[in-house]
């Protein structure tokens, strides 16, 4: 069985869907496929890799991608992660969004509520 291939996308690529490309490889990595990217990649935040690390999950060694990497890749699904303060990327052939809130400047707390709540929603919805 193939494995379906799932992007996940924000405008920074550096905590959300760093955070859920993780998630969804360690929590469903025998079904699906997961990839991340942004708009404007920036570098994975710091505090993403230690919030990730709490729940022994290391993406120490991820890095910030533009979507044009991956213009040859033919995702299942596109999942757009962005909250009504972001300017959310516009992705032709979007299949999914799900609003979460940067946690970028809102300190450890905040990535460990984002990092949650995505666990969540990945459980519930792969």
């Amino acid at each position: 069985m193939d494995k379906k291939k799932v992007l996940f996308v924000c405008v920074h690529n550096s905590a959300r869907s760093q955070m859920a490309e993780a998630l969804l490889r360690a929590l469903r990595g025998d079904r699906y496929e997961a990839y991340s990217a942004g708009t404007e990649p920036t570098g994975v935040d710091p505090d993403a890799v230690r919030a990730m690390a709490e729940i022994g999950i290391d993406i120490s060694e991820q890095r910030s991608k533009g979507l044009e990497g991956l213009r040859d890749v033919h995702f299942d699904t596109i999942v757009t992660l962005c909250d009504a303060g972001d300017s959310c990327p516009f992705i032709p052939g979007v299949h999914m969004h799900r609003a979460f809130p940067d946690p970028a400047g809102g300190g450890m707390n905040a990535f460990r509520r984002v990092r949650d709540e995505i666990k969540r929603w990945i459980e519930e919805t792969f």
